[in-house]
């Protein structure tokens, strides 16, 4: 899965080539660099959030059904998660705890639901945020954009030539 891919290449684990659409990984994490997102310390790549002073936040964008779950799923799956991986659309924000000694919480936010960024107040998000041992990743980021840090890392999903495929694109 590509999220798995980008996660060990984040957190400078070995992610090969590959990816779920038959590409190369690499091409990815090329373009991410390109956007000045990423850059590059010790062979892997990592990001430049406020010099580490922030959450590592991955804001994804993309209609219904575009891959954003999936994407959220094999990311985490690439940090060590095990067990099931569920939208937590109903429950807003789900923690999961990771082992790397960089990052030692990963959260996953679906504001599909939400109508104001004032519904998450009690989540605690300004502390989520603001932890650089924290990696946030929020489906529907434009309905608590006046929230998200300016340094969020911006994904657009988007639906491909086929009912197998998925593009996505960092803005």
């Amino acid at each position: 899965m590509l999220g798995d891919k980008i996660a060990k290449q984040v957190l400078g684990f070995s992610a090969g080539g590959g990816s779920s659409s038959g590409g190369r990984f690499p091409a990815f994490a090329k373009a991410l660099a390109g956007k000045q997102v990423l850059g590059k310390k010790k062979g892997a790549v990592v990001p430049r959030r406020a010099r580490d002073k922030c959450a590592l936040i991955l804001a994804l964008k993309g209609d219904l059904g575009a891959g954003k779950t999936t994407f959220v799923q094999g990311f985490l799956r690439g940090l060590g998660v095990r067990g099931r991986v569920n939208s937590p659309t109903f429950v807003l924000m789900k923690r999961f705890k990771l082992r790397d000694s960089r990052f030692t919480n990963a959260y996953h936010i679906d504001c599909y639901r939400v109508k104001k960024s004032a519904e998450l107040s009690s989540l605690g998000l300004k502390e989520i945020f603001s932890d650089p041992k924290n990696i946030v990743l929020v489906e529907w980021p434009e309905r608590i954009k006046n929230i998200l840090p300016k340094s969020s890392i911006n994904l657009v999903f988007n639906h491909g030539k086929d009912i197998k495929s998925r593009g996505i694109k960092v803005l």
